[in-house]
């Protein structure tokens, strides 16, 4: 199995030609989950005592499961948050895969963890943290804003002196703040004070202030952290940061924010007015698998003082003591010293190899490009006559409804779209309306893919199917006959 004999230099070559094959597609195959009993079926026995062979293999696995995996970076694909990888860092995810390195330590992986370190240091400049800032990389944003609140926790128990080590602690947030916020303070047993958002899904000032007017003495104590969101994954808005950060500075609490959708239209030049304060966090995440136009699975997570976060994080065993210097100021930049975990691969280096080859102008002009095609989707969707839009973007989010449809209706089209392939676009619910939202963060998402999804809006998909040219048109036919430029 160790060797790169004649049958593994015909299977090298095959997932090679795969991979490249895969990525030349444009746009790529939309795709469909399949029940555990289709793909059962068509899979058959894949783990055997003997094995069936790595040609076998491949071979299902591009016939029968990667088209069971719907295609994130499909254009239409505008569910959830979409990934948009550039072809730079997909490129190098193999070459990271093919050198199996370790990026836990220093001592196993300098040059590794000396290239991510690149990488967070343009983020945390980005961001306006100061020059000795940094952190880590670490699988995605629910392991950010958990590692962040622990280095809070700990920070806040490490000054009371012994006080408040038992104190079951509290983090302060907004209604609008992504569940795993939530899911954080349950794996720290920690509480949630969740301040209602405004009518926009805003945590701002006075809603801030009168929730901590609301605390008791006790509950003020027990404030460790503020959570804010730059750029909430529902409707896609940004947290008064600035106000928050004041309110922090006051309680000498700590100020996380929460960026990982969000936080990459710092690069954009016409929302960056929207971030105001985030220069001024303790910690700060931002997912480059979102909108970064990185692979799977990553997150960058950037402490104010690292010192803190290395304090709270390190762990100690003997076969570890060889990782550290005498001198703690000494210890070299252990990655495993930052986050919950230990084991690690280099997550961070397919981003740093995109901004190395493209440069980070083209970052910022790539967030800016589908800032545009938001606001442009926005239009369309506000001209349209069987739709409306609900909140005008303030990032690469839209929300918007069909007038008189109900769940059903909105989960029988969405249905009806991904099996022909045609777009992913799921419903969600604002207000306790169930409303539709498209989350653009590919730069080859364009208007036309837009329009044809509100098009396809007009008819009713629980309605009997007539004649395909019964249904009214709203939009004239794009001149480019619908090709990506």
């Amino acid at each position: 199995m160790h060797r790169h004999d004649p049958e593994l230099e015909a299977l090298t070559q095959a997932i090679v030609r795969y991979s490249v094959d895969r990525m030349r597609l444009d746009p790529p195959p939309l795709d469909a989950p399949r029940t555990p009993g289709e793909l059962r079926a068509m899979a058959g026995r894949t783990i055997t005592s003997g094995g069936i062979g790595g040609l076998e293999a491949l071979r299902v696995f591009a016939d029968v499961l990667a088209p069971a995996c719907i295609s994130v970076d499909h254009p239409s694909f505008l569910s959830f948050v979409p990934g948009a990888p550039t072809e730079a860092s997909m490129l190098f995810d193999l070459v990271l895969g093919a050198s199996n390195i370790y990026a836990g330590s220093w001592l196993e992986g300098a040059g590794a963890v000396f290239a991510e370190n690149e990488a967070l240091r343009w983020i945390a400049s980005t961001a306006g943290l100061p020059p000795e800032a940094g952190g880590v990389f670490v699988s995605g944003g629910t392991a950010g804003n958990l590692s962040a609140l622990i280095a809070a926790r700990w920070l806040w128990r490490h000054r009371a002196d012994g006080v408040h080590d038992r104190t079951r602690g509290l983090v302060l947030t907004s209604s609008g703040a992504h569940s795993s916020v939530a899911q954080a303070a349950r794996a720290m047993d920690a509480d949630v004070f969740a301040v209602p958002a405004d009518d926009r899904g805003k945590l701002c000032g006075p809603a801030l202030r009168d929730a901590l007017d609301d605390l008791d003495r006790g509950d003020r104590e027990r404030l460790f952290a503020c959570v804010v969101t730059a750029g909430t994954t529902n409707v896609g808005v940004v947290d008064d940061i600035a106000v928050t950060a004041d309110v922090c500075e006051e309680l000498g609490v700590w100020m996380h924010v929460d960026g990982a959708y969000g936080g990459a239209g710092l690069l954009a030049p016409s929302v960056r007015h929207l971030y105001a304060g985030v220069e001024r966090a303790d910690s700060f995440i931002v997912d480059p698998h979102k909108w970064l136009f990185a692979p799977f699975d990553s997150c960058a997570l950037v402490y104010r003082d690292p010192t803190v976060a290395r304090a709270a994080h390190t762990q100690h065993a003997e076969y570890l003591d060889v990782l550290r210097g005498a001198d703690p100021l000494d210890t070299p930049w252990n990655p495993s010293d930052y986050a919950h975990h230990l084991s690690r691969r280099a997550r961070g280096l397919p981003l740093w190899f995109s901004l190395a080859a493209h440069g980070t102008e083209a970052y910022a002009e790539a967030v800016e490009t589908t800032l545009r095609t938001a606001r442009a989707a926005a239009e369309v969707i506000d001209d349209a006559p069987h739709t409306e839009l609900l909140l005008d973007p303030e990032l690469s989010v839209v929300v918007f409804r069909r007038p008189g449809w109900t769940p059903a209706q909105y989960q029988a089209w969405s249905d009806r779209e991904l099996a022909a392939g045609r777009a992913f676009v799921t419903p969600t619910s604002w207000a306790g309306e169930t409303v539709l939202r498209i989350c653009i963060v590919n730069p080859l998402t364009t208007v036309d893919d837009i329009r044809a999804i509100v098009e396809s809006l007009v008819d009713d998909p629980c309605a009997p199917a007539g004649p395909a040219d019964d249904a009214p048109q709203f939009f004239d036919a794009p001149d480019d006959g619908g090709t990506r430029g």
